[in-house]
């Protein structure tokens, strides 16, 4: 094949490249690779069509090829570096793309590329100064907009990545990524109404996009509107069955507006879902489904935080009406608590070795099984009981503060909760209860946040012996002592409302799907009176009401708030069994 034949062999075969035709592409890069092996183009395109079709190890092997002729090609330095990254081997993408850009430092896609890879890495401050570097040099390039937007939201940047991700929008209107992203900011933010605009608009251009819905589900329930929240759910689920996100965030949403059934239903798909703190399953026994136990052994675990933990024990009753061999598995955190409530019943602390057992389930699967709705929840309190010792020493140590009246105070929960920054508050929101007489408040705060207890709001006597709580036992011991407790929706309101003591807990506008959608009570906990934001992030008001309630002359006489036990008889004996069974429950039909 001459120089001229060989020349318009490779025209044809870039037009057929261009066209996504890639088996007559190849075909014709191969033809003249036959007839002229040192041809650096078509060595270099041929391996960017195995790249294409996923062919990486032959790729690069071509690309490199093509660089070995031509050392000097910035191109075949970009391609080997996508061939790299996408095989993962980010090191030498790095480099693959650092060397096109000293061939030419005006390439533009090689530092978005070299962004990509370092954004890959972590190294998100040099994957910023890439993508912006990109940016200067081409400024339509929509997705170099894009992708720094994302990399400034990692950094919590959310102004200025929002600001990136408008800038991609107004370069390509019609970028659904764009719009998806810049929703995720928005949504971040708590900008709820834009955010929903935002997904919408994705929905728009990618109506078989099944995370656009999905997102846009959660932006609405977000914004309080549950209705619209499922709907959109179940359009994500109708456009990917197999979308265990989508699921497991409706069954939420059906259990917050009280559609228990279809509610427990749809959580079992959490299974799929990628949760960090999910007990093992992977058991040759089977999970349980309801049936009588007749002398088998069940284990029950517990899964995900400290709240859902202390919340779902209280299955233990029913289950052991079905049977009375049980074990359970428990963060070691809450093993001591658990075994006094569970009496011969072995408790285990998670990681520990299993003793043998017949069937197992988790606690979030329980209610299922027994067929749970707003009717019959088993909310019998108290169901959680205090070492009856430990219980005395702290009364004991707690008779200095009277005649007081005691109130136990948390502010904030688990910062890795996704759902933190909006249902934590600061010990500082807390200042409207340091002005009343009266009251000697308890700090129950751990972790990080309890450091702000060293600086209580003007006026308030805080005690803090939080050092002295080791485990939920030793929380509970203090709890059966005060009068009352406030709290955020944190593990502490789930612990004093299933000791049956006085609890107030605060939620913001849109809290979890346990509290449900209004008013003052709550079916779990008979004895949790709800304080609830008007809007979001607006703590002040709420500490103001409950200020107000706490000065309440029928709270100050306290007589629906039990005074320090008696030593002699009030506190329940140690490990006494059940003394406020729960009624039978029948097997969901």
């Amino acid at each position: 094949m001459d120089q001229v034949a060989i020349q318009k062999t490779f025209n044809l075969a870039v037009q057929h490249h261009r066209a996504r035709r890639w088996q007559e592409a190849e075909n014709l890069y191969r033809q003249i690779l036959a007839s002229r092996p040192e041809h650096p183009e078509a060595t270099h395109f041929l391996g960017v069509i195995n790249h294409q079709l996923g062919r990486n190890d032959l790729a690069a092997e071509l690309i490199r090829r093509a660089i070995a002729i031509k050392p000097n090609w910035p191109e075949a330095h970009n391609n080997l570096g996508n061939v790299l990254k996408r095989s993962g081997q980010l090191d030498d993408a790095i480099a693959a793309y650092q060397r096109a850009i000293a061939l030419r430092p005006q390439f533009a896609d090689a530092h978005y590329n070299l962004g990509n890879a370092l954004s890959d890495q972590g190294r998100l401050d040099e994957a910023i100064a890439a993508y912006q570097r990109a940016i200067s040099l081409n400024p339509q390039l929509p997705q170099a907009h894009n992708n720094l937007g994302n990399v400034l939201k990692r950094k919590g940047r959310l102004d200025d990545a929002i600001a990136a991700h408008r800038r991609a929008i107004a370069v390509s209107p019609s970028d659904f990524n764009a719009h998806f992203n810049l929703g995720i900011a928005l949504q971040d933010k708590g900008a709820f109404d834009e955010a929903i605009a935002e997904y919408r608009r994705a929905a728009a251009l990618g109506p078989n996009n099944a995370e656009a819905h999905h997102n846009l589900g959660k932006a609405l329930r977000d914004n309080g509107q549950f209705d619209e929240a499922i709907a959109a759910y179940r359009r994500a689920i109708a456009l990917d069955p197999n979308m265990p996100e989508a699921h497991n965030n409706l069954a939420y949403a059906l259990l917050g507006t009280g559609n228990f059934s279809e509610g427990w239903q749809e959580l079992e798909w959490r299974w799929k879902c990628n949760f960090s703190n999910a007990p093992a399953r992977d058991f040759d026994q089977p999970q349980w489904d309801g049936c009588e136990l007749k002398g088998r052994t069940i284990l029950l675990q517990t899964e995900q935080g400290f709240g859902d933990a202390l919340q779902f024990i209280r299955y233990f009753q029913p289950v052991a009406q079905r049977g009375e061999k049980i074990i359970i598995e428990c963060q070691a955190e809450l093993q001591r608590l658990f075994q006094m409530m569970a009496g011969q019943c072995q408790v285990v602390a998670r990681g520990q070795p299993l003793p043998a057992f017949d069937f197992h389930s988790a606690l979030l699967s329980l209610p299922g099984i027994f067929g749970t709705n707003a009717a019959n929840i088993p909310n019998t309190v108290p169901y959680l009981y205090p070492d009856t010792d430990d219980a005395k020493n702290w009364q004991r140590r707690l008779a200095d503060h009277s005649p007081a009246m005691k109130v136990g105070l948390a502010w904030a929960g688990n910062p890795k909760h996704p759902n933190d920054r909006n249902r934590s508050m600061t010990l500082a929101n807390f200042a409207p209860l340091g002005r009343i007489l009266g009251v000697r408040f308890f700090s129950l705060q751990k972790g990080a946040p309890a450091d702000q207890a060293k600086a209580p709001p003007a006026g308030m006597e805080l005690v803090d012996w939080t050092s002295d709580l080791k485990d939920f036992a030793d929380t509970a011991a203090l709890i059966a002592n005060l009068d009352l407790v406030i709290a955020v929706d944190t593990s502490v309101v789930h612990l004093a409302g299933a000791m049956g003591k006085p609890v107030w807990t605060l939620l913001p506008l849109v809290p979890d799907w346990r509290w449900i959608l209004g008013g003052e009570q709550n079916p779990w906990y008979p004895t949790m009176r709800l304080f609830r934001q008007p809007a979001w992030g607006d703590w002040d008001s709420v500490a103001a009401r409950v200020a107000d309630a706490l000065r309440a002359p029928q709270l100050t006489s306290a007589p629906n708030i039990p005074a320090a036990f008696e030593e002699s008889s009030d506190f329940p004996q140690r490990n006494h069994p059940h003394p406020n069974p729960l009624p039978e429950y029948r097997e969901r039909g």
